[in-house]
């Protein structure tokens, strides 16, 4: 059963980290370049799998002992907190290899290639297998995370220079890492607890 709750929460964790990421510059460029629908389409598909991966992997973690669950979990999210404080902020914006014409499959693809690799192993993905093992509930988990990178991609395809004029990186950045040091805290309480 979905938890609006679990989903909401998870949406909020992961649209704030994903935000300054690489992959929402990537998607920016892509869009610039190419129909937005055919960049979204790529883009939301390696997103779809890495999230599939991700709570999958934090679906593992819950057979483990609860308390050494969230030892691990509070260990992970602060480690992701310092991720995000210790980054550099350089805008550098990876180029991809662009398609030769505007066919779907040609820009669908390049889309899809450059956010699988791009996001293997990235900070969203290591936190949706957190949060995942942290709340149990791998539907909801799944949903949020999503539906969070998804919100992320159409904002950096469609909008994302607007955006960025109107709310500095850094404080996003800085939220992002509260929230994450907040469910550190709190997941290290409950295992100490």
């Amino acid at each position: 059963m979905l938890s609006l709750t679990v989903a909401a929460v998870v949406f909020g964790v992961v649209f704030l980290a994903e935000l300054p990421d690489k992959t929402a510059l990537a998607g920016l460029m892509l869009g610039t370049r190419y129909r937005a629908s055919y960049v979204f389409a790529g883009v939301a598909a390696a997103f779809l799998v890495h999230v599939v991966l991700a709570v999958a992997a934090g679906s593992v973690l819950t057979l483990l002992p609860h308390r050494l669950v969230q030892g691990i979990v509070g260990v992970l999210f602060l480690v992701g907190a310092a991720m995000l404080l210790l980054k550099k902020d350089d805008d550098e914006d990876e180029q991809a290899r662009t398609p030769a014409d505007q066919s779907f499959w040609k820009v669908a693809g390049s889309g899809f290639m450059l956010i699988l690799v791009a996001e293997f192993g990235d900070l969203t993905q290591i936190m949706t297998a957190n949060l995942a093992a942290r709340y149990d509930d791998p539907l909801s988990v799944g949903v949020g995370a999503v539906l969070a990178l998804w919100a992320v991609a159409a904002l950096g395809i469609l909008g994302g220079r607007t955006l960025m004029k109107y709310v500095p990186l850094r404080l996003i950045t800085r939220i992002a890492a509260l929230l994450m040091l907040g469910l550190a805290a709190f997941s290290l309480y409950e295992a100490l607890a």
